[in-house]
């Protein structure tokens, strides 16, 4: 029997944006059917990974350096992307404040920010059910005709994530995903993802929250400068000393029913 494919293969990687290098020598490695955090300060490199991941930036060309996800370096990035959910506050900022609940939905059949003129007429009346019937799983169904300009941040997220789910993938990337959510939606968007994850679903969670961390993800990554400086366990990586050192001011950290909270040490 072959080994299964690594959800995302590493290795060597330099990663430029503009005239910055955030990654050099960048290796990582996340294997199918795990549930991991991608923790790091602000310019610590997360964002950059994740466009890395998502196909919008590539590494520096170099003999040993290649970025593989499901197997693949290049191939067809539409069925990755159908294997692979994403949701950001980026994505969710591109989209006009006049797009239907359910043109946002809809819109993740074809990787696409909205629906309209030739693309409105491809939709298909299977496609349009499953959009209302991936809603209606997030509580959203009575919201399908409403603008997003009439929803608040939470139900706006509820979105995106419908957007990701549409097409009933295997894993789930997500970049900071209660950010601006008050503790209601906040609590009700984690629950969710535990749900999710619980029915199957695999999570890779971009954060620098440690209350974004759900209490299903087992593993945490922590970047500093475009480096991994830990990788282990919540319990193992999560530590005072070691994000007072990554963040550059004294923390320290309790842990309580699995959530783990940080708070000034002095």
């Amino acid at each position: 029997m072959q080994n299964e494919d690594k959800l995302i293969e590493i290795r060597n990687v330099t990663v430029w944006r503009g005239t910055t290098r955030v990654f050099d020598g960048l290796s990582l490695e996340i294997d199918q059917h795990e549930r991991v955090a991608i923790l790091g300060p602000n310019g610590s490199g997360k964002t950059t990974l994740l466009k890395l991941l998502n196909r919008e930036l590539y590494p520096v060309a170099e003999p040993g350096s290649r970025v593989r996800i499901l197997g693949r370096e290049r191939g067809n990035v539409w069925e990755l992307r159908k294997r692979i959910g994403v949701v950001s506050h980026d994505l969710q900022q591109r989209y006009t404040p006049s797009t239907t609940a359910l043109q946002v939905v809809l819109s993740g059949f074809y990787s696409s920010i909205g629906v309209h003129g030739q693309l409105a007429r491809r939709i298909t009346e299977s496609q349009r059910r499953s959009a209302q019937e991936t809603l209606a799983e997030l509580g959203l169904a009575e919201m399908a005709g409403r603008q997003l300009r009439e929803m608040s941040t939470g139900q706006q997220r509820r979105c995106l994530l419908a957007r990701a789910l549409v097409h009933r993938p295997d894993t789930l990337i997500l970049d900071e995903p209660t950010a601006g959510l008050d503790f209601s939606a906040c609590f009700d968007y984690l629950a969710r993802l535990r749900t999710l994850s619980e029915s199957g679903t695999n999570l890779v969670i971009v954060t620098h929250h440690l209350n974004e961390i759900p209490t299903v993800v087992d593993r945490v990554i922590l970047l500093h400068q475009g480096r991994v400086v830990a990788d282990g366990s919540k319990a193992e990586v999560l530590t005072g000393a070691r994000l007072s050192q990554v963040y550059a001011t004294p923390i320290r950290v309790t842990e309580v029913d699995g959530y783990y909270l940080a708070y000034p040490a002095d």
